[in-house]
């Protein structure tokens, strides 16, 4: 299984897609977050109305600067990851975390589909308390859509390291890539087909 269905609960004020000017600094947050392959996660945060940037990286491992190569070992400790950074004006870390689990599994540990290793854990990383709060809800309004146990880490921001230029944008420059068509355009057309009123208008 990968996603779950579940009941989306939309701001009816919500504000759609405008240039972010100096005053929506003072709002802009940013949360990271583990789902599998972070191809897949940053193509779907960055459809997302109030998201300004969806950054792939790494993070949560115990090596400095790690390289893509070395992550894919599973023996640095990092997890694929994706910054994302938000208007909260426009969109709710709530609906943020609806979104990231709604398009994973994160029942199976350590593991999304055929990708398989500790890099592609599911996982929330939050910069303080109320982050963790309002993570540890998204789970349990999560589990009630689902047999088998969360397994979701929820733990401390640690140092983010950006990945390498080729794997940002990946599906807007490689779109006919064969697992741009196979894995991450199905997962696409769900999600869009789930969450159409919090996307951007372009």
């Amino acid at each position: 299984m990968v996603g779950l269905v579940l009941s989306l609960s939309l701001c009816p004020n919500l504000i759609f897609s405008h240039p972010f000017s100096m005053t929506d600094q003072q709002t802009l947050k940013s949360i990271t977050l583990g789902a599998g392959c972070f191809w897949c996660v940053e193509a779907v945060f960055m459809q997302l109305n109030g998201v300004q940037s969806a950054e792939s990286g790494y993070m949560g491992g115990h090596i400095k600067n790690p390289a893509y190569r070395e992550v894919c070992t599973g023996r640095t400790g990092h997890a694929e990851v994706v910054k994302v950074v938000y208007d909260a004006e426009i969109i709710s870390l709530e609906s943020l975390l609806e979104v990231f689990f709604a398009t994973h599994d994160p029942t199976t540990l350590n593991r999304q589909g055929a990708d398989v290793g500790t890099q592609y854990r599911s996982a929330i990383f939050y910069n303080n308390e109320e982050e963790r709060t309002v993570s540890q809800s998204a789970i349990e309004k999560a589990q009630a859509f689902v047999t088998d146990a969360i397994v979701t880490e929820v733990v401390p921001v640690a140092t983010f390291y950006p990945a390498e230029d080729y794997h940002q944008a990946y599906l807007e420059l490689n779109g006919e890539a064969p697992y741009c068509k196979a894995v991450i355009a199905p997962k696409m057309k769900k999600f869009r087909n789930q969450f159409g009123p919090l996307l951007k208008l372009n």
